[in-house]
């Protein structure tokens, strides 16, 4: 018989959790981070959000690896589009960290997105845009957006395309994936690609960031 999951994480658990990250939230952050997790696993039971059911794992996982890249790359005042965002991960953990953020979460799923637009209402996040479409399927103005994020996305041939219009000039491409994806997607052409950085507590996930050549 499984155990039940405590759903309830303390304040120095979470910093915990949170520090191999190099994150060290505020109080305020904090509580967001805590009543985001509580809405999640309220809603996980409805609808497949995560497979990770332990807050603590939920803090460290989801958020800590999506909060990883703001020391990696300036994403203060930036335009985000987070394509295929799913819980809202990378785009509403960096949107707590980074309050000046404007964050556009692209999710297909219209379940996912009713989800959303519960953690949005209830967190009170301002800056936020929630588009129930295929990435493929959005017209937006070229050079829209400073940084273009995905975390679970697989099949990245036509997403690289719509990067590369979707983003400003001096715009970044930030990518979580597995070991292979990092060795592969740097011979892409067309792209300027940072060295792979292991995200902290992990031997087999990377973020990956590239800018446009062109």
């Amino acid at each position: 018989m499984s155990r039940a999951v405590n759903p309830e994480i303390g304040d120095d658990q979470l910093m915990i959790a949170l520090s191999p990250f190099g994150i060290r939230p505020s109080t305020e952050q904090i509580h967001l981070i805590r009543e985001y997790i509580s809405i999640l696993l309220k809603w996980n039971k409805l609808i497949s959000l995560t497979t990770v059911t332990s807050p603590i794992e939920i803090a460290g996982r989801h958020f800590g690896e999506s909060m990883f890249v703001s020391n990696l790359l300036p994403v203060e005042n930036c335009r985000l589009a987070d394509v295929g965002t799913g819980a809202g991960f990378p785009g509403l953990a960096l949107k707590i960290l980074h309050p000046s953020l404007h964050v556009t979460l692209i999710e297909s799923n219209k379940k996912k997105c009713a989800f959303l637009a519960e953690v949005v209402r209830s967190l009170n996040l301002s800056g936020v845009e929630i588009i129930s479409e295929r990435f493929e399927e959005i017209r937006k103005d070229p050079g829209m957006f400073d940084l273009v994020t995905a975390r679970a996305l697989g099949g990245f041939t036509e997403f690289l395309g719509w990067g590369k219009q979707a983003l400003a000039p001096r715009g970044h491409l930030v990518l979580w994936v597995g070991g292979e994806d990092a060795t592969r997607l740097p011979s892409e052409t067309g792209w300027i690609w940072r060295p792979a950085v292991q995200i902290p507590e992990s031997q087999r996930r990377f973020i990956l960031i590239g800018r446009s050549s062109i």
